[in-house]
Formats: structure tokens, C-alpha cells, sequence
């Protein structure tokens, strides 16, 4: 992979970074890096090791993580502001990555997570497959 290619799927990486709750869909971030679709999907995979879908995913759960712990709002309302529309679709991937429902992980305390360090809490909360 060239590094013009790296560029332009780091331009697409960036965008699903800040606009996580926009409906982002294949085509608009391969309009991002100028590439085709098809292209662009098999370049991602290669260059960070997940698809797009699963990166957007995974940038959604972190952010929804941080939602659920506050505690003011309900599941729904969470998947909702992490830009899920099926609430089925977003538990199933909360679940999957986390290794709990989003309903037990907000009803949980989450003081202890309180005295670590945010960089250091950024590095070891975020959500893997397993």
C-alpha cells in the first residue's frame, strides 16, 4: 500500500473518529479517502487490521461506555446519541465487545475506573473482539 493510499484512509479513519454519531455509510467514507467502495474496504482491512463498519463500531461503543457510566441516560438514549438507530443491533455489539449488556454495565459502579489516569484509561477500555 502506497502512502498516498495511508493518507486517504487516515482521512476517512479521522472523519468516523469526530463524526461517530453521523450516519456514516461505506460510500460517504469512500468518498472521503477517493477511493471506490470496494477498494476502499479492502485497503481499511489491510491498513488497520478491522473493516470500516467494525472501526465505527468500536469508536460508538467507546463513546457510548462513557454515556452509560454518567448514569443520566437510559440505554436507549445512548444508542441513539452514539448514532445507532436499531437498539437490538447496537446491544448485540456492545455485548460482543465489551463482555457485558449495556443495561449491566451502566447499572454497575464505576468509581474505581474513577482514579485511573484518562490516557490510560482510553488505552485499556477500549472495546476488543475477542
Amino acid at each position: 500500500m502506497n502512502r498516498d493510499d495511508l493518507v486517504r484512509l487516515r482521512k476517512a479513519r479521522d472523519r468516523m473518529d469526530r463524526e461517530y454519531a453521523e450516519p456514516l455509510d461505506i460510500t460517504a467514507l469512500a468518498t472521503t479517502a477517493l477511493m471506490s467502495p470496494g477498494h476502499f474496504q479492502r485497503s481499511f482491512r489491510k491498513a488497520y487490521g478491522e473493516t470500516p463498519y467494525g472501526y465505527l463500531m468500536t469508536r460508538r461503543v467507546e463513546r457510548a461506555k462513557a454515556l452509560l457510566r454518567r448514569g443520566d441516560l437510559t440505554v436507549t438514549e445512548v444508542c441513539m446519541a452514539v448514532g445507532c438507530t436499531s437498539l437490538g443491533s447496537f446491544s448485540a455489539r456492545f455485548t460482543q465487545l465489551v463482555g457485558e449488556t449495556p443495561s449491566a454495565y451502566r447499572a454497575r459502579s464505576h468509581e474505581d475506573s474513577a482514579v485511573i489516569a484518562p490516557c490510560f484509561a482510553r488505552k485499556y477500555a477500549r472495546p476488543r473482539r475477542a
